[in-house]
């Protein structure tokens, strides 16, 4: 197979590349230049694919898969489409859930209702710009030729957003932790790794339309995750369960202050009880949720000893002095 990857130098582009490179397939990886390193085994060619004329440096060559995982403007990936269109057989996209409309029905899958999207649209908001660059696909290359991966919450190795990194640093740092919720709440995600195999998968069998791709509901709990990052930290840290009515009546913000937490009173816990029925009939394999954690554990110790961490998004996690402060308010009730 020869496979063309847009990107593919961090999170779940980085994953694409190794598992292909890993199959033994001819891999082209386009991008910019401007973040992370080439990669062993893999053809690196520099392209701004926003400029026009971009591709024109892969002219006469051809690819039987094409690998996308733009979160921009729906317009990028519709000027990509028609310029490789005749160069390439298949195009395997990696969306996101947050194309459905809110809010999410429980136990959701691919049939729920979408938001409205524009392929020809200039950057607006991350639910639209990723339902714009679906339709941009379907319309330039035919819905027959395109997997849209509608990925849920990714968390593993090279997470960008900081999710399981701050978990982890947080947890490493020892002491009583504020834990949110209850042990056995139910969460779901996908490995990066384990979304770049169904994706490349997908490619290879010619698979098309769009599937959602998280663990099967119940598979994982928030306790299981958490303790785990205990574990694989070697971590003194004492987790505290809060209850959640208490978590919200002091304004701790569920997902971003405390990452991967998502109430069963609001209605976005919907996004942990994903019907994944599709994916698992296209082989979605999901490893143990303890390599997930170590794994990740692993590359922030490196990234944090070389000092090449990507800063997490401003939101992410809890400031110190208000996690104390909450479970003093807890102790106090």
């Amino acid at each position: 197979m020869r496979l063309l990857v847009l990107g593919g130098t961090q999170f779940v582009g980085h994953a694409v590349v190794a598992d292909a490179v890993a199959r033994g397939w001819d891999v082209t990886v386009a991008n910019r230049g401007l973040s992370g390193s080439p990669h062993e085994g893999a053809t690196t060619v520099t392209l701004d694919r926003t400029e026009p004329g971009a591709f024109d440096v892969l002219a006469g060559q051809e690819f039987d898969l094409v690998a996308d995982t733009w979160s921009g403007a729906p317009s990028v990936v519709r000027d990509s489409a028609r310029a490789l269109g005749d160069q390439v057989g298949r195009w395997v996209y990696v969306s996101s859930r947050s194309v459905y409309a809110w809010p999410p029905p429980p136990n959701g899958d691919e049939s729920a209702p979408v938001v409205d999207g524009d392929p020809d649209a200039d950057s607006t908001e991350y639910p639209r710009d990723k339902r714009g660059a679906e339709l941009a696909l379907e319309r330039e290359l035919g819905a027959d030729r395109v997997a849209h991966l509608r990925a849920g919450l990714i968390l593993g190795p090279r997470d960008n957003v900081g999710r399981l990194p701050w978990w982890l640093r947080r947890i490493a740092r020892g002491g009583r932790t504020l834990a949110p919720d209850r042990p056995g709440l139910p969460i779901q995600y996908v490995d990066p790794r384990d979304l770049a195999t169904l994706g490349l998968d997908a490619g290879e069998q010619g698979r098309s339309g769009p599937v959602d791709v998280v663990c099967p509901h119940g598979t994982v709990t928030l306790g299981e995750l958490l303790t785990t990052c205990v574990e694989v930290t070697g971590s003194d840290a004492a987790l505290d369960w809060v209850d959640p009515a208490f978590l919200l009546g002091s304004d701790v913000a569920p997902w971003t202050e405390l990452p991967v937490w998502l109430p069963e009173s609001e209605e976005a816990y919907a996004l942990h009880t994903g019907e994944v029925a599709r994916a698992l009939s296209w082989g979605m394999r999901n490893r143990p949720v303890r390599e997930t954690v170590a794994d990740c554990w692993a590359w922030v110790q490196q990234v944090d000893a070389d000092g090449t961490a990507p800063p997490p998004r401003d939101d992410i996690g809890m400031d110190p002095a208000k996690e104390e402060a909450v479970l003093a308010a807890w102790d106090a009730r």
